[in-house]
């Protein structure tokens, strides 16, 4: 509870100031934006670790195989760095990159999938016969 308190007070903090910089330097102002992203993931590196070693935890103790989590974590990962990413570029007025951001995170999340979505076919291949 302490830390989301934490993380949005930085953000809050980080906008308000963001907002007073922009009149005079829109890009100093993405910049402090962008600062602000990476001090919240530095301070969520510690519950990040905590929450991968329970999802490996997890994994290994439900007794499905792990090659069958790693697209998931992928996919999850692929899809903050993208609401991210783009949410910066909307920040900076380039909408156009923003969703070419998001086009390229639907790829990638896609690819990331890719062993997942074939395990499943041939499994339902394997169920046809």
């Amino acid at each position: 509870m302490a830390e989301i308190v934490q993380v949005t007070a930085l953000c809050v903090v980080g906008a308000l100031l963001a907002l007073v910089v922009k009149r005079g330097s829109p890009e100093s102002a993405l910049l402090l934006a962008l600062a602000a992203t990476m001090l919240v993931l530095a301070f969520l590196l510690e519950g990040l670790g905590e929450l991968t070693a329970f999802l490996e935890e997890l994994g290994e103790r439900s007794g499905v195989p792990a090659v069958l989590f790693v697209p998931l974590y992928k996919t999850v990962g692929i899809s903050l760095v993208v609401r991210v990413g783009g949410s910066l570029c909307r920040d900076a007025g380039e909408t156009a990159l923003a969703a070419v951001v998001e086009t390229a995170g639907a790829v990638c999340a896609l690819l990331a999938a890719l062993p997942l979505l074939r395990s499943v076919l041939s499994l339902l291949v394997e169920l046809m016969q």
